[in-house]
């Protein structure tokens, strides 16, 4: 049984749904402009607090990576909501004339949606700008991992927005496997493929449909038509960012073997650039807790063990044993037993993997779970339509990374082991609605004409409709 407030929390919303409906275009139009404003007057708090969770923090990476983008969604919602309310004309059959056919997008009702600690606000409003815009009420549980920003939150909404609205719950373990076995009209979780199988299978005792927006090891194809410093800087630019927290990070790169060197000594001059020390530098962001340092910590040990070149890239020889910093860490030619090259890393420590022709480094990939993005850097457009045409993952960048996921109209999910199902700009309102099917009959129409009794003139018709003479 969930919790007393969990349940209250859900019940409210059913009710409201079961008594009033889902919102209409003006309740959903204000809803999404309160979550604009609020993003908005407490950036500076919303960024502290994350600061705090992470034990360093960077505001502008904050401001960058989560307010921005969602802020920017919220626009583009707010910017076409009105165009995807609007019930959209199908062809309707020759036979069925002159009736005619609809889509109505319908809200499902009460969408609950389980954030990640890695990027708490953007994965908290993202989801939830799809699910308002299309009229639903929402419930989001927040992430144990980054307290103060959870709490922060729970509490802005509360003051801006109606209970029965939406409404975010914290709490621990329990409350999320609570959470995610309640009867939702449609469930959004982004974590790990491990959770998220359990998440599944909790979610299939109430047969609540699922978006699954998981992980897995995203990789980076260098090819032989770009300068290898071009891609080593953007890698780990990438890779760097919320130090490699991030689920569409690249987790490891593939390089043409007789460039192997050239890429190694390429990304470290990259960091040096960004990042010239690390301990003290707040653009640098901290590992979330001990626990996920240690677990990174010994992906290099057990490469360094086994006979791997461990590329350590610490500008500034700094002593980092007691700091919650990790310095990024290149693994060139890493055997593919690894648990780096088995497991999704979520680190600053980036797997690099030679290769000799284009073919090898696709087989290597499709080898492998489809992950949720792939990366391909490469000016000849031909071998990046080839990579395009012969892999499969959620998402795309070329000759970039992570941007995919910042196009407001570019539907965002995984495929296979990285998740199902996908959200943002008109996908996302898509996905949070029943489009209901409606067949307009005219009050004049031939299916009088195919009522019993049967006889001759029905079987002249089905000839006609069977194509037959």
């Amino acid at each position: 049984m969930p919790s007393v407030a969990l349940a209250a929390s859900f019940g409210r919303m059913r009710e409201a749904f079961d008594a009033r409906g889902g919102l209409d275009y003006a309740q959903r139009m204000g809803s999404l402009a309160s979550l604009a404003s609020l993003l908005r007057e407490h950036t500076q708090a919303l960024c502290a607090a994350m600061n705090e969770d992470f034990r360093g923090r960077a505001s502008q990476e904050t401001r960058l990576l989560e307010i921005v983008p969602a802020l920017s969604g919220l626009a583009h919602a707010r910017r076409h909501l009105r165009g995807w309310m609007r019930p959209q004309r199908r062809p309707t059959g020759r036979w069925f004339h002159p009736g005619r056919s609809r889509v109505i997008c319908q809200p499902l009702g009460v969408a609950g949606i389980v954030v990640p600690w890695n990027y708490p606000l953007y994965l908290a409003f993202a989801p939830a700008t799809s699910a308002l815009a299309a009229g639903n009420r929402v419930l989001v549980k927040m992430p144990e991992g980054t307290p103060r920003t959870s709490a922060l939150l729970e509490r802005l909404v509360s003051e801006r927005l109606p209970a029965d609205v939406l409404a975010i719950v914290n709490g621990a373990a329990q409350l999320a496997r609570e959470f995610v076995a309640l009867p939702f009209d449609h469930l959004l979780f982004t974590g790990s493929t491990t959770i998220g199988r359990e998440v599944m299978r909790a979610a299939a005792a109430n047969l609540t449909p699922v978006t699954l927006e998981l992980g897995g090891k995203s990789p980076a194809i260098v090819g032989r038509g770009i300068d290898v410093a071009e891609a080593a800087e953007r890698i780990l630019f990438g890779k760097c960012l919320n130090a490699g927290q991030t689920c569409i990070a690249p987790d490891y790169a593939l390089v043409p073997e007789e460039r192997l060197d050239a890429f190694v000594q390429a990304a470290a001059r990259a960091v040096a650039r960004l990042y010239p020390s690390l301990a003290g530098n707040s653009d640098y962001s901290a590992i979330i807790d001990a626990r996920h340092r240690a677990r990174l910590a010994g992906y290099v040990e057990e490469a360094r063990a086994a006979g791997t070149r461990v590329v350590e890239i610490n500008p500034a020889r700094e002593d980092l044993s007691s700091s919650p910093k990790m310095a990024p860490t290149l693994l060139v030619a890493p055997g593919e037993g690894l648990a780096a090259m088995r497991e999704e890393i979520f680190g600053p420590v980036l797997p690099v993997v030679p290769y000799r022709a284009l073919e090898d480094a696709i087989a290597f990939v499709n080898a492998r779970a489809r992950p949720l993005a792939l990366y391909v850097f490469d000016h000849d457009r031909r071998a990046v339509d080839e990579v395009l045409r012969r892999t499969v993952s959620g998402g795309v960048t070329v000759n970039e990374t992570l941007l995919h996921i910042a196009q407001d109209e570019l539907p965002f999910g995984g495929v296979g082991a990285s998740g199902m199902g996908e959200y943002h700009g008109r996908a996302g309102f898509e996905t949070f609605s029943k489009r209901k099917s409606v067949f307009f009959a005219s009050r004049l129409n031939a299916l009088r004409l195919l009522r019993p009794p049967y006889g001759a003139r029905f079987e002249a018709i089905a000839r006609l409709l069977l194509g037959l003479r």
